[in-house]
């Protein structure tokens, strides 16, 4: 593909402390989080609301946050939770045990109510959002790991922002790849992309009835049947299901895209296209075999799509599996959590379906009462002075990815990456030099759960 250079003269802004990109989890907690400790925060966000996959993708759920004998998620997150709880944006007939305590429970929400709590909540703080923004350039030193500022483009034209912190929230490591920050990319450094997949909404259930067993062998037949009579495009066994979302509604997490790169837009447009038919499909097929779904009608599909894995950054740690399933804790943990390695099987065939039901139910899941920390380094691009990351672009391998991409686990890097870029202005430590054990027990004085009796000035390496 030849080159093209383009020249414009663009307006400068300048005044913040921080500017974080990226309104889903990591993004809004890390925003809010900073213009609570007094920094001046630009939040920018590519689509018209914050909340991310949880608001533009239509995955209406938080995964679990207890480990079944205490809440793990605290903070900023339990907070959001207990305020969606209070305004009535949970589902119908909600325990609040459910992330209080018990283990390997979700707590379902209504996306326009998540929407409205965090547009109030950002008022409240004080943080200035910028919907329909996207960052395209940066203004980067990644030789010495100083940001000063990002290009955007929105209705406006083009505009240049200066800061002196930088969280990158973006789920796809967007503004970190545009600095020069070392990055794995999936579909580019593997073979292999975990694909993804489009959800939606329906209306016209009947929650009193008995629901389709999504995961049994039972099921998975049904499935092979209605694909070899035409009726499904793809033989998918892996059927997530359809979960509650209101009296008579529900998001449906079903039908995977493979082989799509989120990092390229041809691929992308195609997936969206095919996530859309595949919906469709499903549809049929709840309908059909689905007692409480004789009526089901589809409300919408989501605008954004669910990718579970695109680009990771090269952080100062990299939290591997034999952290995992060692259980182990860290000095410099920004947070601990429970859930279980999520990772979907990465082509049809069937010995690949086999395979992967048997390691994700077999070898991987968790028990009550056990937990895994999330070390603060995974937050740092390798070198990096003043930026930052929260959420899916996270500094971990694989398979740990799969368990920390979720929502909650999102949440907690967000409040860490916010609060250590307040800490990093304030007193002139870098993110790679960070004095952690002021981070954590700044975060503890948020109410965060940080249970580990060591607490180390620097970061966790090895």
């Amino acid at each position: 593909m030849s080159s093209y250079t383009l020249k414009r003269e663009i307006p400068i802004e300048s005044g913040w402390d921080i500017i974080v990109t990226g309104g889903g989890p990591g993004g809004y907690a890390a925003a809010a989080c900073a213009a609570r400790l007094g920094a001046r925060v630009l939040l920018l966000e590519a689509m018209g609301c914050l909340g991310g996959m949880g608001t533009s993708g239509q995955v209406c759920v938080f995964s679990p946050i207890a480990d079944g004998e205490k809440q793990l998620v605290r903070g900023f997150m339990g907070e959001l939770i207990e305020t969606l709880y209070e305004r009535g944006f949970l589902r119908p007939g909600i325990d609040p045990d459910r992330w209080r305590k018990n283990f390997n429970t979700w707590p379902q929400f209504r996306s326009e109510g998540l929407k409205m709590v965090l547009d109030e909540i950002m008022a409240k703080e004080g943080v200035e959002v910028r919907f329909f923004t996207r960052v395209i350039d940066a203004d980067a030193d990644s030789q010495n790991g100083i940001v000063r500022g990002v290009v955007t483009s929105s209705v406006e034209g083009y505009k240049y922002i200066e800061a002196k912190a930088f969280i990158d929230a973006t789920g796809d490591a967007i503004l970190s790849d545009i600095c020069g920050v070392q990055c794995r990319e999936a579909g580019r450094d593997t073979d292999r992309v975990m694909p993804s997949t489009l959800t939606a909404l329906f209306a016209g259930i009947d929650w009193s009835k008995e629901s389709l067993d999504f995961q049994s062998p039972e099921t998975v037949k049904l499935l092979e049947e209605e694909y070899k009579e035409g009726r499904f495009e793809q033989c998918d066994r892996h059927f997530v299901g359809l979960s509650r979302y209101g009296e008579s509604t529900g998001y449906m997490n079903g039908g995977h895209i493979f082989d799509l790169i989120p990092t390229n837009t041809r691929s992308l447009s195609d997936g969206m296209v095919t996530g859309r038919r595949t919906v469709r499909q499903y549809e049929a097929f709840l309908r059909k075999y689905s007692p409480n779904c004789e009526n089901i009608e589809l409300v919408t599909t989501a605008s954004l799509m669910g990718v579970r894995e695109s680009r990771r950054i090269v952080g100062e740690y990299e939290l591997k599996y034999e952290d995992y399933i060692s259980r182990r804790e860290f000095p410099d943990q920004i947070g601990v959590f429970n859930y279980s390695v999520d990772i979907h099987p990465y082509d049809m065939k069937k010995e690949t379906y086999d395979d992967f039901m048997d390691i994700l139910f077999k070898t991987l899941k968790l028990k009550a009462g056990e937990r895994y920390g999330i070390p603060y380094g995974i937050l740092v691009p390798k070198g990096f002075k003043n930026l930052w990351v929260a959420g899916r672009c996270n500094s971990s391998d694989i398979k740990v990815h799969g368990a920390i991409r979720t929502m909650p686990a999102c949440g907690m890097m967000g409040q860490a990456a916010g609060t250590a870029a307040v800490q990093s202005i304030r007193t002139g430590q870098t993110a790679c030099g960070l004095n952690t054990e002021m981070l954590v027990e700044s975060l503890r004085k948020q109410g965060a759960f940080l249970p580990q009796t060591e607490i180390s000035e620097s970061m966790t390496r090895v």
